[in-house]
């Protein structure tokens, strides 16, 4: 199983079974067709829905919360929701601002953890450090540490001493906000394993 990151939050998670897409956002070069996409929320940089058809063939299955149907002919999803599609489980994990009012609790937006092929990869998606992390164990967290809209690099570091994870990977930034200098500083404070990725970057052992 290889996780590529596309920049932004967007990322590929492709294995053996499935090639799958988390909030495909400014994609570029050739890429491989989607079996499943899954969405977080519908802000204009997690559901683009010019790069979901860029990837998506009739047999792709898109997921999402409430508000990003529109042209997209999605599969609905709600905290705590679990789908099981062949051999891959997707569960779907609340994501929202505490005091923020960006990603409003009440909207029922998500993160994903997804379970494929002895592996569980947990996408926060916009969210800040939730009391519902501390319920979470995985091999691999992807953290958005960019601040404004989600986590800032602080609040970031709290949320990996909630989370079990065996390794983090920093996410939302270098695009709307945040910086790869920001990114830096996470890893080198994470008190787990930290691994910072650069747009089109790929890790295989994990």
């Amino acid at each position: 199983m290889k996780i590529t990151y596309l920049g932004h939050a967007s990322f590929l998670l492709l294995g053996e079974k499935a090639t799958i897409y988390i909030d495909p956002y400014h994609l570029v070069g050739s890429l491989p067709a989607a079996d499943i996409v899954l969405i977080t929320h519908p802000h204009f940089d997690h559901c683009s829905v010019e790069d979901i058809k860029k990837i998506s063939s009739e047999k792709t299955i898109i997921i999402s919360p409430a508000g990003c149907d529109g042209e997209l002919h999605t599969r609905p999803i709600a905290p705590d929701d679990k789908m099981e599609l062949d051999d891959i489980t997707v569960r779907a994990i609340p994501a929202y601002n505490i005091v923020k009012n960006f990603h409003p609790q009440a909207k029922k937006w998500v993160g994903y953890i997804v379970e494929m092929e002895n592996r569980r990869i947990y996408h926060a998606g916009d969210t800040d450090a939730i009391p519902e992390m501390e319920n979470i164990s995985v091999d691999v967290a992807l953290l958005p540490i960019g601040g404004t809209y989600t986590m800032d690099v602080n609040e970031a570091l709290d949320a990996v001493k909630k989370i079990k994870s065996r390794l983090v990977i920093p996410m939302h930034f270098g695009e709307v906000v945040g910086s790869l200098q920001d990114a830096i500083n996470f890893s080198t404070k994470s008190s787990v394993p930290c691994k910072v990725l650069t747009k089109g970057e790929s890790l295989e052992k994990f």
